[in-house]
């Protein structure tokens, strides 16, 4: 992809260098304007290429972060909100320059509230941070995207993970959040009641809104007792739709299986190269229950027994701590163990989502579709919810590939919508997948565009992002 690709956001240079030098005045060293700070904030993890904003912001208030907007708003330049920058999609591109505001500094635990299952956080604490504050509490918060990503990023692009069967997305995870709007105002969307039918949901509409509509300052978030017992394994299978299959008759039999993902035979081969094991090589599912020490037993031999009915198997599951993490270490490395396989290679990282009945379907026509792209493309995915991700690793310096790699992409794409899925099952739209957005939900972007025109008049949020400009 060519920065010429993307969507074009006309530069304010008059204004940026107006607004700067206010900034500057006030916040002195915490903005940083060299070369290599800008490049680190527009890293993308990705093959899109990097457009940096000319400074960069380190509040370390909700006050300053209104202090900053206000300003910016007042010159009509970009703001884009960072957190760690492991968003996929080109979110922390800046294409018309402005302001990066980095909220790492952000980073507090603002209160646990453990008898009412939830706490409040600013947008810099990352989830293992959380999950270390609440180790002595007996809680935990379960959303795990893979990468230690920072709260408010994770809200912002609505992540997801390998969790997500059981415990849900960030959408389900969020009670109320507090929120920087584009004129300086901070909105807070609810209280933390576990319920209420007061007026407009805000809190899901800045859930997803990748910093398009606004700055995620504080969140409270859904907590979960640590369960007394927790088993998991691999277990091999003879083809997709067997796996697939699988997937469907545990779900369907209320298994309440906390992990469910699946690993195609080319996944498994680059997990057992990069992370030194000895898995079976074709199509698997790494799975996890949690529960009780006999809930857990029960429900491991439960699926071990569906297996058997698709002639998968044998599921060699274990509740050793120890096993378990080797376990998802290798899947959490599924990443690096891609790259591994072509050195040198570009990855460009993509996921889909279509409901469980379609999956087997997807899967084995994108991999045919991938036999026929000429480049390795693992694919591995959290399966209990119907959501897959590929990962085609390309030689950048060929134009050829970037071309058949950006193709087979949006022939993905499009044939996860044809099967009443999506473009994106939790990666986000960000620069990446803009063109898609209106295949999938119509005149839906519509309304999507008035609902930014009405709280971001001057387009500073974020702009270039998730909404094409009409007619572009």
């Amino acid at each position: 992809m060519a920065l010429s690709d993307l969507e074009a956001v006309a530069r304010n240079e008059e204004g940026i260098a107006a607004a700067l030098g206010v900034l500057k005045q006030r916040f002195g060293e915490r903005l940083q304007s060299g070369a290599s700070v800008r490049e680190q904030h527009a890293h993308t993890t990705t093959y899109i290429p990097g457009q940096p904003p000319d400074a960069v912001l380190f509040p370390d208030t909700q006050e300053e972060v209104q202090e900053a907007v206000r300003v910016c708003a007042e010159h009509r330049v970009p703001i884009v909100p960072y957190g760690t920058g492991t968003s996929l999609e080109g979110h922390v591109n800046a294409p018309g320059g402005g302001l990066s505001i980095d909220t790492t500094r952000m980073n507090r635990v603002l209160a646990v509230h453990a008898e009412d299952l939830d706490c409040t956080v600013e947008p810099g604490v990352t989830r293992d941070d959380l999950n270390h504050h609440l180790r002595d509490t007996g809680l935990f918060f379960p959303i795990d995207p893979g990468a230690n990503a920072s709260l408010g990023g994770m809200a912002a692009t609505r992540a997801s993970g390998t969790n997500a069967v059981r415990y849900g997305t960030m959408r389900e995870n969020v009670l109320s959040l507090t929120a920087v709007m584009a004129d300086g105002r901070a909105v807070t969307t609810a209280r933390r009641a576990r319920k209420s039918s007061a007026g407009y949901d805000l809190t899901r509409l800045m859930v997803g809104s990748e910093g398009t509509l606004g700055i995620i300052t504080a969140m409270t978030l859904r907590l979960y007792g640590i369960p007394q017992a927790i088993a998991g394994g691999v277990c091999p299978f003879p083809s997709v739709e067997a796996a697939c299959q699988a997937v469907i008759m545990t779900i369907q039999m209320g298994i309440p299986v906390a992990r469910i993902e699946f690993i195609n035979a080319l996944g498994m081969r680059s997990i057992n190269a990069y992370s030194k094991l000895d898995y079976p090589e074709g199509p698997c599912l790494f799975l996890e229950f949690h529960g009780t020490d006999a809930g857990v037993q029960e429900q491991s031999q439960m699926f071990g027994e569906i297996a058997a009915e698709f002639d998968g198997g044998p599921f060699r599951w274990t509740s050793v701590a120890e096993e378990r993490t080797k376990l998802w270490k290798a899947r959490h490395d599924a990443y690096w163990a891609g790259l591994a396989m072509r050195p040198g290679a570009k990855a460009l990282s993509t996921d889909v989502c279509v409901p469980i009945s379609r999956l087997a379907e997807c899967i084995v026509e994108t991999e045919a579709d991938i036999a026929e792209l000429g480049m390795p493309a693992p694919i591995v995915g959290h399966v209990g919810d119907g959501n897959f991700h590929v990962l085609v690793l390309m030689d950048m310096e060929d134009a050829d590939e970037v071309a058949r790699a950006e193709a087979f992409v949006a022939r993905l794409n499009m044939r996860a919508i044809a099967m009443d899925g999506t473009c994106t099952g939790e990666h986000g739209i960000g620069q990446g997948k803009m063109r898609f957005l209106g295949s999938e939900i119509g005149p839906g972007v519509d309304v999507m565009r008035a609902i930014k025109r009405a709280l971001d008049p001057h387009n500073i949020m974020n702009p270039g992002k998730m909404l094409v400009t009409p007619g572009g």
